[in-house]
């Protein structure tokens, strides 16, 4: 007695047709395969096929024969791909990448800080925010300000009008920027996309390698967006300037970074505040303890925070982080200064406007930042000197003979016994009565030699020549 199939409509005995129809699919498959058997015991050699997954989509329905015997021979339909499988190939933000890069916004709703160049109804946010007219830009700012994020936002409201090359001059050179170059022609003549070329860090390249951006930024071949943690007036050069627009970006402040952290929080499923809940929580002043130590630098917030969550012990399932754990756990930010770049300057010249001015506290503190910085104290040290007589000058005659003797006494005892000696020197210059007399006058006779009134310098006169005065 045999039985018919419903799906493929082959005949079966009654003894097999239970068997089957456990692993029938719908397709006629040959009679040799109607034991369900050998479909299981060779499925698994068949799927390791050497074509590729996209000649499968094209032809979804191709039979593959697998010689088993001369005499044996099992089909196999491969279905097609489903929009499940293609969607896990998409590309993603790695778990394992740091909380800062995954914490990273693709729109400007999720940016914090930068109110005053980049808020909500501004002209620069509004050109940034348009897909077809970013012109070439320099993102100048200090560490963990959203240099890099802005760049993001850029690449992600640009997505399918142009592409996006993401490079860092740490570990490129000019060889890489030519690729990209030459990469870029392609794109612009063949499907009309320009290329947007991030550079991070392009301070690293020196004056000769920022040349071979100049005539492609130049000729549109490229929009150019460079990231400096230092002053382009110094690290870059002018003709890169002239052909990109600035944007400096400041540093973060605490409210900014609570903003963060609270988004960050709340993305890792962790609460705020002290909570029943099973899991890791965190308090309230240990959000704003990890806001405050990083002076302004998000991403030193969000890797201690990353740092903190990862090292709490949970006691059945539960751990309260409280703000005692985390300042053990995290130190307090460096000092910003670097001995040859913007503070070593913008900290000199604090100082001695302070004593200008007469605040004597002010004076001591500036000078104080240098000294934790690491300043040299001699260069301190000559600053004073030209402050006792530039800004004291006449007003205090023993204000110059105490700053020669700090110095000289600073070179005697060096670091750190000579920090009271300058300290002490600063108040007394800060709180000495001032005169600009003597430095006003002298700039006069600069002047006056500079630009002579009759058109040459007048020569000396005979009564104050060496000789009494005496022709011959």
């Amino acid at each position: 007695m045999s039985a018919v199939c419903p799906l493929c409509n082959q005949t079966f005995s009654q003894a097999n047709i239970e068997s089957h129809a456990s692993t029938c699919n719908g397709e006629n498959e040959d009679k040799s395969t109607a034991n369900g058997s050998n479909k299981r015991k060779f499925s698994n050699d068949v799927s390791a096929s050497p074509k590729s997954s996209k000649i499968a989509a094209l032809f979804p329905a191709k039979k593959q024969k697998v010689d088993l015997k001369p005499e044996e021979t099992v089909v196999v339909v491969q279905p097609p791909e489903s929009k499940a499988s293609k969607q896990l190939l998409q590309p993603t933000k790695q778990p394992s990448a740091p909380l800062a890069e995954r914490m990273r916004p693709s729109d400007f709703s999720n940016y914090s800080g930068q109110m005053s160049s980049l808020g909500a109804g501004s002209m620069l946010r509004s050109l940034l925010s348009s897909t077809t007219s970013i012109p070439s830009l320099i993102l100048w700012g200090p560490p963990g300000c959203g240099k890099t994020s802005l760049a993001n936002i850029i690449a992600s409201n640009s997505k399918g009008n142009a592409k996006f090359v993401k490079m860092s001059a740490c570990v490129c050179g000019v060889a890489e920027v030519r690729e990209v170059v030459k990469q870029a022609k392609t794109e612009l003549s063949m499907f009309k996309r320009k290329t947007i070329l991030f550079m991070d860090e392009v301070h690293r390249f020196n004056k000769s390698q920022q040349d071979s951006f100049l005539p492609h930024i130049e000729s549109g071949t490229i929009t150019f967006i460079g990231a400096t943690t230092e002053n382009p007036s110094f690290s870059l050069n002018n003709a890169l300037l002239s052909r990109c627009r600035v944007i400096t970006l400041e540093k973060l402040d605490k409210k900014a970074v609570m903003e963060i952290l609270e988004r960050a929080l709340k993305q890792e499923c962790i609460t705020i505040g002290k909570g029943d809940c099973v899991g890791v929580s965190i308090a309230n002043d240990a959000v704003e303890y990890l806001a405050t130590v990083v002076d302004g630098d998000a991403r030193a917030a969000l890797n201690n925070l990353e740092m903190v969550v990862s090292t709490a012990n949970c006691e059945d399932g539960t751990k309260h982080i409280t703000v005692s754990e985390v300042a053990t756990a995290v130190a307090r930010a460096s000092i910003a200064y670097d001995k040859t770049g913007d503070q070593h300057y913008h900290m000199a010249s604090a100082l001695q406007k302070s004593i200008r001015g007469g605040d004597d506290s002010a004076a001591l503190y500036w000078l104080g930042r240098m000294l934790r910085g690491g300043e040299d104290p001699t260069f301190i040290a000559r600053r004073l000197v030209r402050c006792a007589s530039e800004d004291v000058g006449l007003g205090d005659n023993q204000a110059l003979p105490l700053a020669v003797a700090a110095m000289q006494g600073s070179q005697l005892l060096g670091k750190p016994e000579c920090d009271v000696l300058l300290a002490q020197c600063a108040v007394y210059l800060a709180r000495a009565r001032k005169s600009h007399e003597v430095y006003q006058a002298l700039g006069e006779v600069y002047r006056a030699i500079d630009s002579p009134e009759e058109g040459s310098l007048p020569g000396v006169p005979l009564h104050l020549r060496s000789g009494g005065g005496k022709v011959g």
